[in-house]
């Protein structure tokens, strides 16, 4: 009988975070890139069974958590997505220090609690409110970020190159829900070209490489530095929130980086819902770059949990309204070989409400009939 693989799925302002917590051996290494290598190398059919419809969709995300660098590190983690591993996730690190705090994998206590996660770029630490035994939010300062270069040319349009974790190339462009599907084959192309005709590679970590998202913003009104942005990365994937690693990509390109910016993303009005905001407090230097080290929080994250093992239209029902009504949006824009069925055939699913709360944990359980 095939292995059951345990998840915990939770979502940072709309943007989905599937943790693997049992079922499969963690990634070989004793580095996070290493790990990264190895889940490359020997647990890719995992990644594409719990990312791949019909246990996952287009714009789905999640995580090996590993053992940090070293005893400095509470945690390490891998990122993973549609098309392979990232070396930054911001909504993925909230989401997996809140995981790890109502698990008690971190201990809790009310107040402020210092998380320190390893992450493929580096090390992040973390500080999350707890209030009433619930994590009601988290603060990351990330790694330093810096602009690789401005005004680059990819066919007709100008755009620049930072990064905040990871790459990003980004260009004012107009964003709204119905300009979606535009946007992500503008960014599928934008980011095609870009690998082909310049070779982007971090100063001092040759792994960190290659253009991963293609940021698309506008101004906001008349308020100073508040923009809507709307990330598109991997294959296609469209991140339902600002996008932390890229917000600390755009505060490197702001003119005056030492304001506080407000980031908001493509489905929300300006100033209401769980923006992200990001102050650079702190600058370092890299190589021979200019480099700053963004803080980023977001508040009133929402978590999920399901159960698997019943009806799937149910769980695919609950992960619409919980995780976020802006799916099929997504979806519709993608070629049905972006949602490509994993190889371990049908499963089944069921719901589970644990004491009225909306956190869940999905057990993936095969059918064997």
């Amino acid at each position: 009988m095939p292995t059951a693989i345990r998840t915990v799925d939770y979502h940072t302002g709309g943007e989905p975070f599937r943790i693997v917590v049992g079922g499969v051996e963690r990634p070989r290494g004793t580095t996070i890139l290493e790990r990264r290598r190895d889940a490359l190398e020997r647990l890719d059919h995992v990644r594409r069974l719990l990312v791949h419809e019909p246990r996952g969709h287009a714009d789905m995300y999640g995580c090996h958590v590993v053992p940090g660098n070293d005893e400095g590190a509470d945690l390490g983690v891998v990122f993973f997505h549609n098309a392979g591993y990232s070396t930054a996730c911001g909504h993925g690190t909230i989401a997996l220090v809140t995981w790890a705090l109502d698990e008690g994998i971190v201990e809790r206590r009310e107040g402020e609690n210092r998380v320190v996660v390893d992450v493929p770029s580096g090390r992040l630490e973390t500080t999350a409110v707890v209030e009433g035994g619930k994590v009601r939010s988290v603060t990351f300062r990330n790694v330093p970020s810096f602009v690789w270069a401005t005004g680059v040319r990819v066919r007709e349009l100008m755009v620049d190159v930072a990064f905040g974790g990871a790459f990003y190339a980004s260009l004012e462009e107009r964003v709204a829900p119905e300009e979606l599907p535009r946007l992500i084959e503008l960014g599928r192309g934008l980011k095609r070209v870009l690998e082909v005709e310049h070779e982007i590679v971090h100063p001092l970590e040759p792994e960190l490489r290659d253009v991963y998202g293609v940021i698309f913003w506008q101004h906001e009104g008349e308020v100073p530095f508040a923009q809507r942005n709307v990330t598109v990365f991997a294959d296609g994937e469209v991140d339902r929130s600002p996008c932390g690693s890229g917000t600390s990509a755009r505060l490197a390109l702001l003119e005056k980086p030492e304001q506080t910016a407000t980031f908001l993303d493509v489905d929300l009005p300006c100033f209401v819902v769980d923006p992200i905001i990001a102050n650079e407090q702190f600058r370092a230097f890299i190589s021979v770059r200019d480099a700053h080290i963004p803080r980023l929080e977001i508040s009133k994250h929402r978590q999920a949990r399901v159960d698997a093992c019943g009806d799937l239209i149910e769980v695919v029902r609950h992960i619409v309204r919980i995780v976020d009504r802006r799916l099929h949006a997504n979806l519709v824009s993608h070629p049905p070989a972006d949602r490509a069925f994993g190889e371990f055939g049908p499963w089944h699913v069921r719901q589970r409400s644990l004491a009225g709360l909306t956190r869940s944990a999905l057990f993936a359980v095969p059918c064997t009939s």
